[in-house]
């Protein structure tokens, strides 16, 4: 099984790209032709990333980053690189998908993914809004037609 979840905020302009990756994918999954898909929108539910990545064997999150002087700037960094040593919050409507990584790891162990792949796009704008800025929207695009090739088997991982 391979999971693609999607993070962030729809409220908060950039911070909407995965949701807008995740649409998109879901918009082609029939061309994709997989039968071991899973596509979810965790939103801003960490909890939901935990549960939704348990039993995969590839996971695939996306998620805006905070402005850092390159809107719309995609990031690719292996998984392995948020799971912390760090205690997670115990209030659970703090828990991040960050943390839900160290969670499922800690508690689930070889249930979780063995491969976890996060994209980061870099937001513009995390202000009250529907739109996504320019350059974030053209990244959404360029990543979500990057992992249809992929998922579809007809690409590869560039």
């Amino acid at each position: 099984m391979i999971s693609v979840i999607a993070c962030g905020n729809l409220n908060r302009r950039d911070d909407g790209a995965g949701s807008a990756v995740l649409a998109r994918l879901q918009a082609a999954r029939s061309l994709l032709g997989r039968a071991d898909l899973r596509l979810y929108d965790a939103a801003t539910d960490g909890l939901a990333v935990l549960f939704q990545a348990r039993d995969s064997e590839q996971l695939v999150l996306i998620d805006a980053c905070r402005p850092q002087g390159q809107p719309g700037a995609l990031y690719e960094v292996p998984g392995e690189q948020f799971i912390s040593r760090r205690e997670p919050p115990r209030d659970s409507h703090a828990l991040r998908w960050d943390d839900a990584l160290t969670i499922g790891q800690r508690m689930y162990g070889a249930a979780m993914p063995g491969q976890i792949r996060v994209f980061l796009i870099e937001a513009l704008d995390l202000s009250l809004g529907l739109e996504l800025s320019r350059p974030v929207a053209r990244s959404v695009v360029q990543l979500a037609e990057r992992l249809e090739r992929e998922l579809s088997g007809s690409g590869d991982r560039r």
